[in-house]
């Protein structure tokens, strides 16, 4: 008798267990999303050049490729780039 009710309590324990490692998955990836959505946002409404001045130089910002990219989105959502 005592057996059964050691079982039926390893059992609820473990399955306790699992609902957080899911959840903590799940956070994890919503956060990953949520900042590379707000990246993606930068470099269509805000980037002037500075976003591939890293590996450009100076030539980023006259030649201002991730702004030509996204031009036409830009117009397409009303964002301001003139």
């Amino acid at each position: 008798m005592s057996a059964s009710l050691q079982t039926s309590t390893h059992v609820g324990t473990g399955a306790v267990t699992r609902p957080h490692a899911a959840q903590a998955l799940a956070l994890i990836v919503t956060s990953a999303a949520v900042l590379l959505a707000l990246l993606a946002l930068y470099a269509v409404f805000l980037d002037q050049g500075q976003l591939l001045s890293p590996v450009l130089g100076k030539v980023a910002a006259t030649a201002n490729y991730v702004h030509e990219f996204a031009h036409d989105g830009r117009h397409l959502l009303g964002a301001p780039c003139h």
